[in-house]
């Protein structure tokens, strides 16, 4: 079997189509076509991409003579299939999940303000406040809105729990869905900027009460205040990333790409073998 044959076998057995193929490699289509037709040969790169994308060893691909029981490894289970329906479930879980991680986020990062803020009153003569009692409190609504963030995030997370897969395991799609998935990215893309761009116009305007405070020589008080104010435009920020984070991060997981492609994956399942096997030891 020459290399063309195996190409053709390999990407049958995929389900992918020439172009779907092209897109793994980051090349054309015509090149596929060409490399399937045995018009030209793969440059070693390539080969060594296709080696990884189908579980093959890159001497199989180069080999001119192959028995036929080592043309297809039978033995490695074969990858789960995502369907057209699960992806377009998938994405429409994660979108839904996304304001309620962000509102979470910030809910985790406003959780201290309460507490600052009602301990500065409890040392202000003007406020009857006495300093146990802000610190109870103050510790109290931390708790709360920690605990309103944490049930956001596990529940947001469950929904989703059947695709859990996706970000650590190797999967295939069936045809049409990277199509699918990319064109849904294009459009995502303008907004994921805007929310992008917002987030870190807001953490940089976060110190500007802090800056004020400085300037006016303001009280204790005062600086307790726009600590407070900080947190809030940082936490503002953070909803601004965190829900173009997540929209983005789903299709990035359906399409292997970010920090979620097939090297990051092996890397991450070797660390996470490392840490079980130090831990143990």
């Amino acid at each position: 079997m020459i290399l063309a044959d195996k190409i053709i076998a390999l990407r049958k057995r995929a389900g992918w189509s020439q172009e779907e193929l092209a897109q793994q490699l980051g090349v054309t289509r015509q090149s596929v076509s060409k490399w399937e037709g045995a018009q030209s040969v793969p440059d070693m790169d390539k080969v060594l991409q296709m080696s990884r994308l189908f579980g093959v060893s890159t001497d199989y691909l180069l080999k001119d003579e192959l028995e036929e029981a080592e043309a297809l490894p039978t033995e490695e289970p074969s990858l789960y299939r995502v369907t057209m329906e699960q992806a377009a479930d998938y994405l429409a879980l994660r979108r839904a999940a996304a304001p309620r991680v962000a509102l979470g986020t910030f809910l985790c990062i406003i959780s201290p303000a309460a507490l600052l803020l009602l301990s500065g009153m409890s040392e202000d003569a003007r406020f009857a406040i006495r300093g146990d009692a802000a610190a109870g409190v103050g510790l109290c609504a931390l708790l709360v809105l920690v605990a309103a963030a944490v049930a956001l995030f596990i529940t947001s997370g469950a929904k989703s729990k059947a695709y859990a897969f996706l970000e650590k395991e190797l999967f295939e799609t069936e045809y049409g869905v990277t199509g699918m998935v990319k064109e849904r990215k294009r459009a995502f893309a303008s907004t994921a900027t805007r929310l992008n761009v917002i987030g870190t116009v807001l953490c940089i305007l976060s110190v500007l009460p802090l800056f004020a405070c400085m300037g006016f020589r303001a009280s204790d008080l005062a600086y307790i205040a726009a600590v407070c104010a900080l947190l809030v435009l940082v936490g503002l920020g953070c909803i601004a990333f965190v829900y173009a984070g997540v929209i983005t991060g789903a299709m990035d997981k359906l399409l292997e790409e970010g920090d979620y492609t097939r090297a990051r994956k092996a890397k991450s399942g070797i660390l996470t073998a490392a840490s079980v096997c130090y831990w143990l030891g």
